[in-house]
């Protein structure tokens, strides 16, 4: 759009004064989403991913109409500043084209709540695409009566765009045309299309449809529309052009201060120009219903009924038009005072902003060296009604003096809360190194909340030992117990490798040995030893004993091989009596 938008917009001294004082307004009274600096590159600084729309603008970034809101100047300190005024007729919406967006938002609310679309950025992108289906000109199912198509993308002036729907939805089997009241080009349509009034169709010509469509568009990959750079990049994905995003914003604002509605094909209808029509009529279909120069007379009567959206947003009935709609300065053709009111719409959706996080019951994580813990840390995001806060950036990471890691080797994780406002953090593999660490949690960006969640590493171990060798071992005094002693550790019938074995000779009245007086191992220093430590199994459970020396005592004596974890087998060793010289 931005090669293109010197064609549409009015840059005449007037229109970019009062441009400027919205822009102006907006951010001094902090209006949601302040728009981009001017000096901001054309396209703003979305740069689409894989989980978001891949099309670059769901438009085709054609053309649309860039009349701002009705300016007011309030009472107060900040006289001096004009504001929308959202009492005006443009703050009316036609009944279909309104309850076609609360709808989209209702929908959008259940299948991706994390979203958090307002309608009234979907108000915004309709005016400013078609001025509301043409001042709401739909029939009772919400298509508009005649189809509202965007000049041919044809690379004079807008972006070229070959034909991709053989001409089904544009009329135009050689370039590409935007379609309908939110103005999708084809190829966009046949990936967002929805069926929104439950007809069967997708159909880019209905409201409903439309309105459903650009919803999930805006919503794509893991925008959050309650804060404002989301906001912005969903709105330069639809058009990529800083002006458009302008323009957007400043309605989205104004609707944001009130709306009320008025009935179908009486909507106020943009001046500047927009998409063409189907008819060849150009922009001068798309001049306002009623002049603005106009005295104030009494309230007409529509020739036309408008469907009445019922409580669940369905498209109500309306009967045909008797005759004509009166055109602008025909006979019969009035201006209302005040547009009839015919509903209240919904009242702004509320800014819901991150509060804290909670731990969800993670609780204190334990893990036996080089297993996996069990369970996984999740925690939970809430709003300031302790509500699950969705699509919150999370990192977990791994601290104190461990080396346990998450799977993948690392010390630190990324996660984004889900719908419920949960983020769970990757499984944690324990080290070698046991004792107690912390995994730190911190949510959010600005501000940022925190917690902490404790973990255990404990040692190997084993539930059973069992020998391999016998259990009775025969020796002579002066000499060595002839072969070697080797058990197995098992831990729930798994091999149990590198678990710290203890073994230790007793003597037949159950007590331990005194060092040097009766079988004994070679200790790390050459002094005989009668209890063996700092030996583990090894990867297939085995522990093989060092040369046990039977030593100068002749009797029965127990070796007792205890394992971390509990498990001990006794193993009998006699040393007999040397025969004399």
């Amino acid at each position: 759009m931005t090669a293109q938008f010197g064609r549409r917009l009015r840059r005449g001294a007037t229109s970019t004064a009062v441009a400027a004082a919205v822009i102006a307004a907006l951010s001094a009274s902090q209006a949601p989403g302040a728009p981009l600096a001017a000096d901001t590159p054309p396209g703003g600084t979305d740069q689409p991913t894989s989980a978001e729309p891949e099309q670059g603008a769901a438009t085709g970034n054609d053309g649309y109409h860039t009349d701002l809101p009705p300016l007011t100047t309030p009472d107060g300190p900040i006289a001096s500043v004009q504001l929308p005024a959202a009492t005006s007729l443009e703050s009316g919406i036609p009944a279909s084209v309104l309850a076609a967006y609360t709808r989209a938002q209702s929908t959008i609310g259940i299948t991706d709540p994390a979203c958090r679309l307002p309608w009234q950025l979907l108000a915004a992108i309709g005016k400013v695409e078609s001025g509301q289906a043409r001042g709401g000109k739909v029939d009772a199912r919400g298509t508009t009566l005649t189809p509202i198509l965007g000049p041919a993308l044809d690379g004079n002036g807008f972006a070229l765009i070959q034909d991709t729907d053989n001409g089904a939805y544009d009329a135009d089997s050689v370039h590409d045309r935007a379609v309908g009241p939110m103005q999708f080009i084809p190829s966009t349509w046949a990936m967002w299309g929805q069926d929104a009034n439950g007809d069967g169709r997708k159909d880019p010509n209905n409201v409903y449809d439309a309105a459903l469509a650009a919803g999930r568009y805006l919503c794509a990959g893991s925008r959050d529309l309650s804060l404002d750079p989301d906001i912005d990049r969903a709105v330069l994905s639809y058009n990529h052009s800083t002006a458009y995003l302008t323009t957007v914003r400043s309605w989205f604002a104004y609707y944001q201060r009130g709306t009320h509605t008025v009935p179908d094909g009486s909507g106020v209808l943009p001046v500047t120009p927009g998409p063409a029509t189907g008819s060849g009529s150009g922009p001068a279909s798309l001049r306002p219903l009623f002049p603005s120069t106009s005295p104030s007379p009494s309230p007409s009567t529509p020739t036309r009924p408008s469907p009445t959206p019922s409580p669940d947003g369905t498209p109500g009935t309306a009967s045909p038009s008797p005759s004509p709609t009166p055109t602008p300065g025909s006979p019969g053709h009035t201006q209302p005072a005040e547009p009839p009111t015919t509903g209240t719409p919904p009242p702004p959706t509320p800014t819901v902003k991150l509060s804290g996080v909670e731990n969800t019951g993670s609780g204190t994580l334990t893990a036996m060296a080089g297993e996996q813990f069990a369970g996984k840390i999740t925690v939970r995001a809430v709003d300031g009604r302790g509500e699950g806060f969705a699509k919150a950036p999370v990192t977990f990471t791994i601290q104190g003096d461990t080396d346990a890691r998450f799977v993948g080797g690392g010390s630190s994780a990324e996660a984004v809360t889900g719908a419920d406002g949960t983020a769970v953090a990757p499984a944690v593999v324990a080290g070698e190194t046991t004792g107690d660490f912390t995994v730190h949690v911190v949510v959010g960006t600005a501000p940022r909340f925190s917690l902490d969640v404790a973990a255990t590493v404990t040692a190997r171990r084993a539930d059973a030992v069992t020998p391999t060798t016998g259990t009775v071992a025969t020796a002579t005094t002066g000499g060595d117990f002839a072969g070697e002693i080797q058990v197995k550790a098992t831990l729930d019938g798994a091999v149990a490798s590198g678990v710290a074995v203890t073994a230790t000779v007793l003597t037949d009245a159950g007590q331990p040995v005194a060092d040097g007086e009766g079988p004994s191992f070679p200790g790390s220093d050459g002094a005989a030893v009668s209890t063996l430590t700092g030996v583990t199994t090894d990867a297939d459970g085995l522990l093989t004993l060092p040369k046990i020396h039977a030593g100068d005592t002749a009797g029965i004596y127990t070796l007792r091989i205890t394992t971390e974890g509990g498990a001990t087998v006794d193993i009998r060793l006699t040393v007999e009596a040397a025969p004399a010289a």
